[in-house]
């Protein structure tokens, strides 16, 4: 426990440099130290009944705690039925070890195939889309541009020259 200090002098003379008259300043201070005296008490007086609750707990803990442990070795019979029970606790162990440790392989190469499924699913789906729009392979499309239609303006061919037959032929025969 720790005591609380208190020095009446000191606040007496906080009192008497503030304007209180000596005598108040004297009254005030023995007051205020009786009042401090009495909560000091109060508080190692709780304390103490604090300590004496928390040692009778511990005692009543310890007590149960030791019938606790007597009856469980009294339950075991001999040393060789504690190492019975302990090579079967230790092969319990030992398999319950060996279940999950398959267990954690299995779930891992399950996670794995998952993974490679939906990657596998999502690139699927990807190119389908791409395919579907016709995107692919093309190049980016382009705004049309609007061209009137042309109309033709051609002159009309020339007439081929008429052939004239050389002279001395006759008309019948054609020319080459």
């Amino acid at each position: 426990m720790h005591a609380i200090t208190f020095d009446t002098l000191e606040y007496t003379e906080q009192l008497k440099a503030a304007g209180v008259p000596e005598e108040q300043a004297k009254g005030h201070a023995k007051a205020l130290a009786m009042v401090i005296k009495q909560v000091d008490t109060r508080t190692d007086e709780q304390a103490a009944k604090h300590d004496r609750q928390a040692e009778e707990l511990f005692a009543s803990l310890a007590e149960k705690n030791e019938k606790q442990v007597q009856s469980r070795l009294d339950g075991l019979a001999t040393r060789q039925e504690m190492d019975y029970r302990f090579a079967d606790l230790k092969r319990d162990i030992e398999t319950t070890k060996a279940e999950l440790q398959k267990e954690i392989a299995l779930a891992k190469v399950t996670t794995v195939q998952w993974t490679a499924g939906m990657f596998a699913a999502q690139t699927a789906l990807i190119l389908g889309a791409l395919f579907a729009t016709g995107r692919v392979g093309q190049p980016a499309a382009q705004q049309p541009v609007y061209q009137p239609p042309v109309q033709e303006m051609r002159q009309p061919a020339p007439l081929p020259a008429p052939q004239v037959p050389p002279a001395g032929s006759s008309p019948a025969q054609p020319v080459r």
